[in-house]
């Protein structure tokens, strides 16, 4: 397939890439300027809405990973602003570019995130929940709503709504010092659910994704165990080797992280991948501690 990536430099975009290549499909990485496009690259600047539609018509996928980090550093109003105008602004511009294209991309697959169910505590979510509340439950909906205007152009549009990624970078790298420094525990209470899925089910649901002619709509891409912060840290604690005992009072991260620390760690998810089980989605990972140790390894 010829497939349109943007965010190909991010935790799940450099390691899609070579999948995607080495499973035989035609990659365009989409990049910004001043860097001049080398082989396999197309240039745009999606906070100016540029985005040749050239680039896209034709192509049997466009894969939008775009966004910044929600896990760097506390949420100002500056960096809040950032999340929000980072994603719509390149989701934005991607749809513009297809409605414009003569031949549109078959399929988009726009990432999304698990944070669309806000604080739910102990209740089940599935993709046909409603949206939660809060700055992320906020971003999710504007996000999925932007790209959702593509499907109007006779493209397949799958929401991604990613759990936790564990994978050899991000939450996963910044929790390793202090669990190998025995300094690690469950945060809070450790009874909020925290839904994750292994890097290489993201890979997976995208190469099933791109395989499937039919569905559309939100996938919850979450491993089926369920999983609670205690949990969490106990497996991590033990394929470490180290104690995870030492727990983070709320009142703790809330302090270090303000709001950063309330929706990504004291939140609770018990989010289920209804669709992909529904569609028969087979999980690489689909235990904790194998998703680690792979990570790790």
């Amino acid at each position: 397939m010829k497939i349109i990536i943007s965010g190909a430099s991010g935790l799940v975009g450099s390691a899609l890439v070579p999948d995607l290549e080495k499973n035989g499909h035609a990659v365009t990485r989409l990049i910004r300027p001043p860097r001049r496009p080398a082989r396999g690259e197309a240039s745009w600047q999606p906070e100016k809405g540029d985005l040749e539609p050239s680039v896209l018509d034709g192509a049997d996928a466009v894969i939008n990973l775009n966004g910044r980090s929600i896990g760097e550093g506390r949420w100002t109003d500056e960096i809040k602003k950032e999340l929000r105008q980072s994603r719509l602004d390149a989701t934005n511009t991607i749809v513009a570019a297809i409605s414009a294209c003569e031949r549109p991309p078959a399929l988009l697959i726009n990432a999304s995130a698990v944070g669309y169910y806000g604080n739910r505590k102990d209740e089940i979510l599935d993709e046909s929940s409603k949206p939660g509340t809060g700055f992320l439950a906020d971003l999710a909906r504007d996000w999925e709503q932007a790209a959702l205007a593509a499907a109007s152009n006779a493209t397949r549009v799958v929401l991604m709504r990613l759990g936790m990624v564990v994978a050899d970078g991000g939450a996963l790298k910044k929790m390793l010092l202090p669990f190998k420094l025995g300094l690690g525990g469950p945060i809070g209470s450790g009874r909020q659910f925290w839904p994750w899925v292994g890097l290489a089910d993201v890979l997976g649901v995208v190469r099933f994704a791109l395989d499937k002619s039919t569905g559309s709509g939100p996938l919850n891409v979450v491993a089926p165990q369920e999983t609670r912060c205690s949990d969490f840290t106990q497996t991590l604690g033990s394929v470490l080797g180290r104690p995870a005992f030492l727990p983070m009072p709320a009142f703790a991260a809330r302090l270090a992280l303000g709001e950063m620390g309330d929706a990504l760690l004291l939140a609770s998810q018990r989010v289920k991948p209804r669709a992909l089980e529904e569609m028969e989605y087979v999980f690489e990972n689909p235990t904790l501690e194998l998703a680690i140790r792979n990570a790790l390894a």
